[in-house]
């Protein structure tokens, strides 16, 4: 498969792409800075230069042309500010999604974030900071927006992300409570899902657990058709 990945610097992006590269895949990362070009190289995939806060559609339609799928793993980052939380969660996975629409590409894998729901309807929960709030609101309208779409989608909100090693075990279902996960399983899932074409239309819920990754994604299918 070839499949671009935007915030292709990310860590859980780097991650996702070792473990396709590893295996034969060839993968786009999409990265608004070529100075990682090293580190991503470095991860078996190629740097490809794109800038998802300035570039329109038909643009990044071309730098993915030709693409199987795309992952859309990007986020402003811990730093930046609610405006950029809108540019980058929201709009930057609107963009990705117009793109692939006008390059053919249906199958979407959006990483969102546990708790998204806590601000569905304008809702503010109690006792969280206005950015974090604001990056909720973002990722939830970039869900609605790609829900809404005739792409082969799958969303995926992990937990509280870690850089511990990868169990290889996880926790994986559309109502999986809150806790953490390692982001070298959150890569893991991905690969899984992009595998399993019958994830398509599904919203799942990922944490640290006691299933293997393979029979996780395998069980969440089987639930979320019965």
């Amino acid at each position: 498969m070839r499949i671009a990945i935007a915030g292709g610097h990310g860590k859980i992006a780097l991650l996702t792409a070792g473990l396709l590269t590893r295996r034969g895949d060839e993968v786009l990362a999409l990265t608004r800075n070529l100075e990682h070009a090293a580190e991503i190289e470095a991860a078996g995939a190629t740097a490809v230069e794109a800038d998802l806060e300035t570039m329109d559609a038909a643009a990044l339609a071309a730098v993915i042309q030709g693409s199987d799928a795309v992952i859309f793993a990007a986020g402003a980052g811990p730093n930046s500010g609610i405006p950029r939380k809108d540019a980058v969660d929201r709009g930057g996975a609107v963009l990705l999604a117009d793109a692939a629409s006008q390059a053919g590409i249906r199958r979407y894998l959006l990483v969102s974030s546990m708790g998204v729901e806590s601000v569905r309807g304008g809702a503010t929960p109690e006792g969280v900071g206005e950015v974090f709030v604001a990056y909720l609101r973002a990722k939830l309208a970039a869900e609605d927006d790609l829900r809404a779409r005739d792409l082969d989608w799958t969303v995926l909100r992990p937990g509280s992300l870690t850089d511990d090693p990868a169990a290889g075990t996880v926790q994986l279902s559309p109502d999986a409570p809150r806790g953490a996960v390692p982001r070298a399983d959150v890569a893991a899932v991905l690969v899984a899902l992009l595998d399993e074409p019958r994830s398509a239309g599904t919203v799942l819920q990922l944490i640290g657990g006691p299933t293997p990754v393979a029979e996780a994604v395998q069980a969440a299918v089987l639930a979320g058709s019965a």
